[in-house]
């Protein structure tokens, strides 16, 4: 009882080579204003990660919720769409999500971890253990959600390794279009050498593939333009 409630790691941790693995990583954040703009602080001043951007669906805080992401992301959202939430996750690649119920949904589909901070929540949101959100056992929890979030250490080297969660599913950039980037589309041949490329990698080929197609004019992309 006195390890977990009165007895902090984070010294230990500091210290640790452990603490630098968040430095650099790229976020997103969603949900309702208050706690989506105390998760983006928390991030960018406490943890050194960088927020791509951060977003709300309460419309009628959008000016208050502006001012207090100000200069902590690049970018910020202000939408009750979940399509349009997914594809801009889509588009980022972030390492990882901080959001609702909804974007959890979004990270699986795109095989990025989600740390839940806002409600609409699942029930598995709500532990049996004890597990405060305030005061000084609150901000350990709060910092193991975050850190648990990301793939990190020796589990990112073993799902390069072994090729992650890998699917043949092809991901676009997009959750809502059809598949076809930007009007370019692809041959039943270059979809089937697209899927036999390792999912680790899978779509950052998908994606310099369909740039290079754009720069050269491309109408359709085969197996010869992948190669």
């Amino acid at each position: 009882d006195e390890q977990t409630r009165f007895v902090s790691q984070s010294a230990w941790f500091s210290r640790s080579i452990d603490c630098q693995n968040l430095t650099g990583k790229r976020a997103v954040v969603f949900g309702d204003a208050t706690h989506a703009a105390g998760m983006v602080k928390v991030l960018a001043k406490e943890m050194g990660i960088h927020v791509a951007w951060a977003g709300t669906f309460c419309k009628h805080d959008a000016d208050w919720f502006r001012e207090h992401v100000s200069g902590l992301c690049d970018e910020v959202l202000i939408t009750d769409d979940h399509t349009q939430v997914g594809d801009m996750i889509a588009r980022t690649e972030p390492a990882a999500i901080f959001g609702t119920q909804m974007e959890r949904h979004v990270g699986k589909r795109l095989d990025i971890p989600c740390g839940v901070i806002s409600t609409p929540v699942h029930i598995q949101n709500f532990p049996l253990t004890y597990r405060p959100f305030l005061g000084y056992e609150g901000t350990n929890q709060l910092a193991d959600l975050v850190y648990n979030s990301f793939t990190l250490g020796m589990e990112d080297h073993l799902l390069e390794i072994f090729g992650g969660h890998d699917t043949k599913e092809i991901i676009s950039s997009s959750l809502t279009n059809s598949g076809e980037a930007e009007g370019i589309p692809w041959s039943k041949d270059g979809l089937e050498e697209l899927s036999r490329i390792p999912g680790f990698v899978r779509d950052k080929i998908k994606k310099k593939t369909e740039t290079y197609a754009r720069e050269q004019s491309i109408t359709e992309i085969s197996r010869e333009v992948i190669y």
